[in-house]
């Protein structure tokens, strides 16, 4: 009887006031204090409220409703298809919303409706791979922003793949700490390339000079790239530098002057397929016969050789405790054994020596200053 004369009511009541009784109404319902005949026609009154000519009486219901585990499907569902602001509730926290009702409005709505999806409490792992098949890249980033969303590996690839020209996803995939060692490599050659068409960069560095240097900022960054990535991904990393062609001596012996010497190793697996013990074995204590056949074996040019065996002595006496020394030492004897001889690799390991000397000054400088 009290839902007959709301229906009546209605009919004549200003919109706020509609709006008021609307919510009133709703957590009434999801309270569960009525009785049966009651709640089915307090269902039956909140599915008409659907057809209220305003928006505010369809926003109170979805403020209401769109957080409760028993509001009526059908209302939930309706809500979500509404305008924009009313869409937004419902679809940014209702429970009630399944994966598969969830992706197919990411599939089928607007860019606002996806990032509304993506910015969800929880996001799904599957939900998450639907968003970055097919969401924007305001989505996306939206989603990458959202600690509550479970992502794939293979979704940040997507992401990667998809978006990894656009300035403002590459930021936001590079601050994700999840993001995979392969997938953060892919940016930084993005990134290059994208520096490599940039008017201002073109316009200080003329022709090949620019793609050294834009080649040499990639090994630098790699570098940094190699200490945030977890050992346990180095195989994937390896891999996908492998598959590129990046994997180069060159780029190798760099990483070993950084001290790098677990991500050499398993480069070496990689490019020998010599089982990860053996290969760590004959880093940590090999004979240097069988590093050189090991080196050998991985296409390491000849003259690298006595260049690697250099250096991983020198890591081995300083995790041993034999010997204090950092990069700037490693480097200038690495430096040493190759000889100055005007190549590419002596060229790297002289940059790599200086590169450490101004920092080590830098940060004596500072230290001084501080004290």
């Amino acid at each position: 009887m009290i839902v007959e004369h709301f229906l009546r009511w209605v009919q004549t009541a200003a919109a706020t006031e509609r709006a008021a009784a609307a919510a009133a109404l709703a957590r009434t319902y999801i309270n569960g204090d009525l009785p049966v005949d009651d709640r089915c026609a307090a269902d039956a009154a909140l599915t008409f409220l659907l057809d209220d000519p305003s928006v505010k009486v369809r926003m109170a219901l979805a403020e209401v409703l769109s957080m409760s585990r028993v509001a009526p499907p059908q209302i939930i569902s309706a809500l979500a298809s509404d305008q924009p602001e009313v869409a937004e509730l419902v679809l940014g926290r209702s429970p009630l919303l399944s994966d598969g009702d969830l992706i197919e409005r990411a599939r089928v709505g607007e860019p606002a409706v996806q990032a509304i999806i993506a910015d969800r409490p929880v996001v799904s792992m599957s939900l998450s791979a639907a968003i970055a098949e097919m969401g924007d890249a305001e989505a996306c980033i939206v989603l990458l922003g959202n600690v509550g969303a479970d992502i794939a590996e293979l979704s940040f690839k997507r992401i990667t793949e998809r978006f990894g020209g656009v300035a403002r996803v590459r930021e936001a995939l590079i601050a994700d700490r999840r993001l995979p060692a392969e997938s953060r490599h892919e940016l930084l050659v993005r990134l290059g390339e994208a520096l490599m068409q940039s008017p201002l960069v073109r316009a200080i560095f003329h022709g090949e000079r620019a793609g050294r240097v834009l080649k040499d900022a990639w090994l630098k960054a790699s570098v940094t790239l190699i200490d945030r990535t977890p050992t346990s991904e180095f195989p994937a990393l390896v891999e996908h530098l492998r598959l590129r062609g990046d994997l180069t001596p060159r780029f190798l012996i760099r990483a070993l002057a950084h001290g790098k010497v677990d991500f050499f190793g398993a480069s070496l697996v990689a490019l020998t397929g010599h089982p990860h013990e053996q290969v760590s074995a004959l880093i940590a204590n090999g004979f240097d016969n069988a590093l050189y056949a090991l080196c050998r074996k991985a296409g390491l040019p000849e003259r690298t050789h006595e260049v690697v065996r250099r250096a991983l002595q020198i890591w081995r006496d300083v995790a041993r405790g034999k010997r204090a020394a950092g990069v700037q030492e490693a480097s200038w004897l690495m430096l040493k054994e190759l000889g100055d001889d005007g190549s590419d690799l002596s060229a790297m390991l002289k940059a790599v020596h200086l590169e450490a000397l101004r920092t080590n000054a830098r940060g004596h400088a500072l230290a001084i200053r501080a004290a």
